[in-house]
């Protein structure tokens, strides 16, 4: 082992336990904690494919499409025509949708995200609090 892993693990373990601990808490357990929150709200982005479903909003749904015929038939035509504009506006519902339900989503991840995390700094506050009040009653 070189001096210096050797040294930085004789300062680690001659530092006092209540400093290691407040290192941990309060330094690298955050870290931890936003690269996991950081994590899950790329996994909802990708999982809805938000930014796919706004490019293709109005794009046919599940790419049925009718071709039009080759002569000239208006009843077929416009009965073509119809048919493209409802597979258009069934497949802008549904993307719609699963739009809303992923902007949702990744609004409850940013809030839970955020209440994890104030929740892990205040928590040492709220231990003491109640280990004081065991104590000296309420």
């Amino acid at each position: 082992m070189s001096y210096q892993i050797v040294m930085s693990l004789n300062n680690k373990q001659e530092q006092n336990i209540l400093v290691q601990w407040l290192t941990w808490h309060f330094y690298e357990m955050p870290k931890f904690l936003f690269l996991v929150w950081e994590n899950y709200l790329l996994f909802g982005i990708n999982y809805f494919s938000i930014n796919l479903l706004f490019l293709t909003l109005f794009s046919p749904w599940k790419k049925y499409n009718w071709s039009y015929p080759k002569g000239f038939n208006v009843g077929e035509y416009f009965g073509t025509f119809i048919s493209n504009i409802f597979s258009r506006i069934i497949g802008a519902i549904c993307r719609t949708a699963l739009i809303i339900i992923g902007i949702i989503v990744q609004v409850v991840i940013f809030v839970l995200g955020a209440m994890i995390i104030l929740f892990w700094f205040l928590m040492p506050v709220t231990l003491i609090l109640l280990v004081l009040l065991l104590l000296y009653g309420f």
